[in-house]
């Protein structure tokens, strides 16, 4: 029982440290931002082209697949 009182003790933390540890995460979430590389906007233009128009693809090929089962459904159900 003694053990676990002083374990929990270890753990608990005062606020000083808490606003420093946050403050740490922040200066070093602040310093991984400035390595990102961000796109051109020609090149956010041009991906968003591409994904609109495989979307659209996708969207077509769904659609027609749910078309042609839904006649073979109802062509099934018809005979039956």
């Amino acid at each position: 029982m003694a053990k676990v009182n002083e374990a929990e003790n270890k753990r608990k933390s005062s606020p000083k440290q808490i606003a420093a540890a946050v403050g740490r995460s922040f200066k070093d979430m602040k310093g991984e931002v400035k390595k990102v590389v961000w796109p051109t906007k020609k090149q956010i233009i041009n991906n968003t082209g591409i994904v609109l128009f495989f979307m659209a693809i996708s969207a077509v090929i769904i659609g027609g697949l749910d078309t042609i089962l839904s006649l073979i459904v109802n062509l099934i159900l018809k005979n039956a």
